[in-house]
């Protein structure tokens, strides 16, 4: 049975969850969005990649897990230049082994206008 996590951040006009759960695993998507105004956060690639995180933190918080149970992170970035300022922001919140499994993938663009970053993370509660 998949279970959609409630974070308040995914737009509920929108067919998308932003955490489901089947079993033990949840499924987490986080974009650079304020989920207070849902507006796009300013500030370059550190304060979207911050941004990004906090918001993968309240999903994985609202299933009951911390960042600490993260298995998998993919990370899409729409400049290989912001890879520097992503991975500063990731050391910040990944500090202890063993560290998530990651992907790092430049693609053309993302959906919303002036979305440098996107993240997609999948997590195993005990």
């Amino acid at each position: 049975m998949i279970e959609r996590i409630e974070t308040g951040i995914a737009p509920s006009s929108a067919p998308i969850s932003d955490a489901v759960r089947a079993g033990k695993h949840v499924w987490l998507v986080a974009i650079a969005e304020d989920p207070e105004t849902g507006a796009i956060v300013e500030g370059g690639i550190e304060a979207q990649a911050r941004r990004c995180i906090e918001n993968l933190k309240i999903g994985v918080t609202a299933a009951g897990g911390t960042l600490a149970n993260l298995v998998m992170v993919q990370i899409f970035l729409t400049d290989s230049v912001d890879a520097a300022g992503m991975n500063a922001v990731y050391r910040e919140y990944f500090t202890q082994q063993p560290f998530p499994v990651r992907a790092t993938v430049v693609v053309k663009e993302l959906l919303a206008k002036g979305l440098r970053i996107e993240i997609t993370a999948q997590a195993v509660l005990d």
